[in-house]
């Protein structure tokens, strides 16, 4: 027994010995160039970073109560964040189930059995008895040493994965949250656009009417009745269009709450929502910031581990292993020193041949650190894109924005002076017909491009990373 105490004290002692060695290769996270400025810069927006946008309210910056309540709803009920919630909830356990091979095994063992023997098995004595109890007692200790770094490195990667689960979530209830806001957005512009509609309809049947006075005086042809009648139904018809289009955004945002669209409805109105002004900070902390980027390099550390763990298999495995307990055909004497047993010792294996099973392991391993690289870099260059893309969108639609505002206003003048000119009989119809046309499209294009700015800035919240301070 001292001998058995001897050797697990040895073992013991090399343990921090033998597990200093890790064959995971050095981690090299592929060189993305980024510029030292984004190269769209509109004139309301600010070069560098200002105050710090915590990632948990940027939407309140918008000034809306009722897209803060709606976030609280897709919070609660969004099944697509309940389902990301779940998978960092199984990386996390499947972090914990790679950790516990740092730790000893232990085990408690117990048996009562009735046995028979057969009267030819070998070795047999002549005096053995055929019927027999065998009574069990034991318990037993197992430690794999972790001489090449293989569990450190599962626990590594498991670490990683269920980080890059994490990222993954928040990456969910951002992008979530920032379609609900888009939908939201696209859902007030469409009650805009009914409010012009409904004001059109209104004026078109006032032009309808003044036709037909003029037609019935014998002033007008019925030409121009039957084109202020066709400028009226045409009204009506975008009008009615114009809800369908709302009733199927009213349902996308109860999808994205999780619930039923038969049951959810948002009252129409008119809703300024107040367009921000983002700091779009330097390309460098967009890095920092994403967590679709953060979630691509730290599965990029976790196929590096897996690498060591590969490389593992082809050295030795060395398990140290203590048993004991009481043996006995009987209950009298079974837990006495005579009916002890007990058995220590280190077991090693080393698998000598395989077919090229761990060859083609390590060659796998590293094509999945290849590809998680190429994942990472696209990830970064397409983060960097989306920013461009958000910064020059919201510059150019402001511009569009301005001179389209003219152009309602210069449609309005016009339209009010061909009616004049009409009354006056001074022009002919088609020339109001034309005018009443131009207003209401210039009219749309304007609140359809406050529409742009206001997704085009949602967009750009999204694409840094739902912030703008220096770090996540």
């Amino acid at each position: 027994m001292k001998r058995a105490k001897g050797i697990l004290r040895c073992g013991a002692a090399l343990i921090p010995l033998l597990s200093a060695c890790s064959l995971a290769p050095a981690l090299k996270v592929p060189v993305v160039p980024a510029g030292d400025a984004y190269k769209e810069i509109g004139p309301w927006t600010q070069a560098r970073p200002a105050d710090r946008l915590p990632r948990d309210s940027w939407w309140a910056l918008y000034g809306n109560a009722e897209i803060d309540e709606l976030e609280k709803q897709l919070i609660a009920g969004n099944p697509t964040l309940a389902a990301a919630l779940a998978n960092y909830a199984q990386a996390r356990a499947l972090a914990d189930q790679a950790r516990a091979g740092l730790f000893p095994t232990l085990g408690l063992s117990a048996g009562a059995e009735r046995e028979r023997e057969s009267i030819h098995a070998p070795l047999r004595g002549a005096t053995t008895p055929t019927y027999f109890n065998s009574n069990t007692l034991g318990g037993s200790v197992s430690y794999e040493l972790d001489l090449w770094g293989q569990i450190r490195n599962e626990v590594a990667a498991g670490e990683a994965n269920a980080a890059a689960a994490a990222a993954d979530l928040e990456n969910a209830r951002l992008s979530l949250i920032a379609q609900l806001v888009d939908d939201y957005v696209e859902l007030r512009s469409l009650d805009r656009d009914s409010a012009i509609f409904e004001e059109t309809v209104t004026a078109y049947a006032r032009a309808l009417q003044l036709t037909q006075q003029r037609h019935d005086a014998g002033i007008a042809p019925g030409l121009d009745v039957a084109q202020a009648q066709t400028q009226l139904n045409a009204a009506r018809s975008q009008a009615a269009q114009t809800l369908a289009q709302r009733a199927l955004m009213e349902h996308a945002i109860a999808a994205l709450l999780g619930v039923s669209a038969s049951t959810f409805s948002l009252t129409p109105a008119i809703v300024a929502i107040e367009l921000l002004q983002i700091p779009s900070g330097v390309p460098s902390t967009l890095l920092e910031r994403r967590p679709d980027i953060a979630a691509a390099q730290r599965r990029m550390i976790a196929a590096n581990a897996n690498i060591g763990v590969a490389r593992a298999a082809y050295f030795p495995s060395l398990t140290l292993g203590a048993q004991g307990g009481f043996q006995s055909t009987g209950f009298a004497n079974w837990l006495s020193a005579p009916s002890s047993f007990w058995a220590v010792g280190p077991n090693a294996l080393l698998s000598v041949f395989d077919g090229g099973l761990r060859r083609a392991q390590v060659a796998q391993a590293r094509a999945a650190f290849d590809a998680s690289a190429a994942n990472y870099r696209g990830t970064v260059v397409g983060a960097f894109q989306q920013v461009e893309d958000g910064l020059a969108t919201l510059n150019h639609y402001h511009d569009a924005s301005v001179d389209e505002k003219a152009a309602v206003a210069a449609a309005q003048r016009t339209l009010d002076f061909s009616l004049a000119l009409y009354k006056q009989g001074a022009a002919d119809y088609l020339t109001v017909v034309t005018s009443q046309t131009a207003l209401l499209q210039t009219q749309l294009e304007a609140l359809n491009l406050d529409t742009l700015q206001l997704t085009a800035s949602v967009d750009l919240i999204r694409a840094l990373g739902g912030g703008w301070g220096d770090t996540a």
